[in-house]
C-alpha cells in the first residue's frame, strides 16, 4: 500500500474512526484502525465489535493495500506532523513509513486479516433527520441514560418512530427525559433502544448543520450514513420501560420560571454540598410568586430565591441538585413550566413555548416528612 493525502483531512478521519476503537480490549487488533486504500479513496475504520465507524477520504493512491496501525500511535503521530502532505507506505513484515515534511516515522502495523468486518447492515426502515436536529435530541437527553450495568435496557434511549415524529427517551430510574422532532420516514411504527455510547459519540461527529443523516435499523442493528462516514452499532435487546405510564397527565401546582436565574440560585444553594457523597437535598419551598431555595448541611446553610408565577397551591419539596441543574441546563430555552403535584410527586419540566421536551425528575424525601 503507498499512498499521500493531506495532513488535515486524514487526521480529521482518524478522529472519527478512534470514536469506536476498543482502549480495554485484550485484542491487540481492536486497539487499531484499518487503513484500506482503492480507488483514490482511504478508508478508515474503527471496531470494538459493539461500534464500527467507517470514515473515507479522497487520496493519491499508488498502491492498494490494507493495514491495521494503532490508533492512539498512529493518531498521536498525525496530530503532530506539519500542515503538508502526508506520505504513508506499507514495506516489508507489515512496517509502515509515514513522511510529511521534514518528519518521518516508521512504525510496526499488524496484517489486516484479522481485522472484524462492519456487521452488514440491510437498509431496512429508513428515516431522514438533519444532523443538527439528531445532535440537539441527543444533547437534551443524553444525561438521563442510566448507567447500571444491572439495567443493560436503561444504558441506552428508546428510539420511536410514529405519524411522522422521531421520540428519543431515556430513563435512568430518578429522572426522565424526553425529546420529539418531525422527521421524513415511512409510515410504520418503529421502537428500538440504542447504546448511550453510540448516541454519545454521534453527537461529537455529526455537524450542526441542516444535512441529512439517513438512519436504518435491523433487528439486531442502526446504521447511520451522513457526509462521508458510516456508523454501525448494535441495539440494546429487551423491553424498555413503559415511560408514559409515570409522567403525570395532571398537576395541583405550576409555575412559570426564567431558566438561568433557576440555575443560578440552585448552584448557589449546592455550594455547600461539598462531597457528591452527601446527600443534602436542595429544598424549594414554593410560594405565591417566589420560590425560596436553601439547603442546610455539615458546612453551614443557604438561602435564596426566585421569582415565578405560579397557578395552585405552596409547596415544599426537595431535589438532588445535579438532577434538577441537568434538566435546567439541557432545555436550550428561557422559560419553562414546572408542575407538582405533592412532595413526594415527579416534578415536570416543559419548555414555555414549543413542546418539544418533558423532562421528569424525582423528589427526595425530606426529613421534616
Amino acid at each position: 500500500m503507498k499512498l499521500s493525502c493531506q495532513k488535515n483531512t486524514l487526521l480529521d478521519a482518524i478522529s472519527v474512526a478512534q470514536k469506536a476503537v476498543s482502549t480495554k480490549s485484550t485484542l491487540q487488533i481492536l486497539e487499531g484502525i484499518l487503513l484500506e486504500a482503492s480507488d483514490n479513496i482511504l478508508k478508515l475504520t474503527g471496531n470494538d465489535l459493539e461500534l464500527g465507524i467507517e470514515c473515507s477520504i479522497q487520496a493519491d493512491i499508488q498502491q492498494t493495500g490494507a493495514i491495521v496501525l494503532n490508533s492512539r500511535i498512529f493518531g498521536d503521530i498525525v496530530r503532530k506532523l506539519p500542515n503538508d502532505t502526508v506520505f504513508l507506505e506499507v514495506q516489508d513484515n507489515n512496517n509502515v513509513y509515514i513522511k510529511c515534511g521534514n518528519s518521518e516515522f516508521n512504525i510496526m502495523g499488524i496484517s489486516s486479516v484479522e481485522f472484524p468486518e462492519l456487521p452488514s447492515v440491510q437498509k431496512e426502515n429508513p428515516f431522514t433527520i438533519s444532523q443538527e436536529k439528531l445532535r440537539s435530541m441527543i444533547k437534551q437527553t443524553i444525561f438521563a441514560v442510566g448507567t447500571n450495568e444491572n439495567k443493560i435496557i436503561l444504558t441506552g434511549s428508546c428510539l420511536e418512530v410514529d405519524e411522522g415524529y422521531l421520540n428519543m427517551v431515556s430513563v435512568d430510574g430518578y429522572r426522565l427525559a424526553m425529546r420529539k422532532e418531525p422527521i421524513h420516514s415511512l409510515e410504520n411504527k418503529l421502537s428500538f433502544v440504542i447504546p448511550g455510547k453510540t448516541l454519545n459519540e454521534l453527537s461529537k461527529i455529526i455537524k450542526e448543520e441542516e444535512q441529512d443523516i439517513n438512519i436504518y435499523i435491523t433487528a439486531k442493528h442502526v446504521l447511520f450514513e451522513f457526509d462521508n462516514c458510516r456508523m454501525v452499532s448494535r441495539l440494546l435487546e429487551g423491553e424498555f420501560l413503559n415511560y408514559k405510564q409515570i409522567i403525570p397527565k395532571e398537576n395541583h401546582l405550576r409555575l412559570k420560571t426564567s431558566v438561568k436565574p433557576l440555575i443560578e440560585s440552585i448552584e448557589r444553594a449546592a455550594l455547600l454540598i461539598v462531597s457528591d457523597n452527601q446527600k443534602y437535598p436542595v429544598r424549594l419551598n414554593i410560594k405565591t410568586d417566589k420560590i425560596i431555595i436553601s439547603c442546610m448541611t455539615q458546612t453551614g446553610k443557604v438561602q435564596d430565591s426566585v421569582k415565578v408565577e405560579t397557578e395552585g397551591n405552596d409547596l415544599e419539596i426537595g431535589f438532588n441538585h445535579k438532577y434538577l441543574l441537568d434538566a435546567l441546563k439541557a432545555c436550550e430555552c428561557d422559560e419553562v413550566y414546572m408542575e407538582f403535584n405533592t412532595a413526594l410527586s415527579p416534578c415536570i419540566i416543559k419548555a414555555v413555548d414549543n413542546e418539544k421536551f418533558i423532562y421528569l425528575v424525582l423528589p427526595v424525601r425530606l426529613r421534616s416528612e
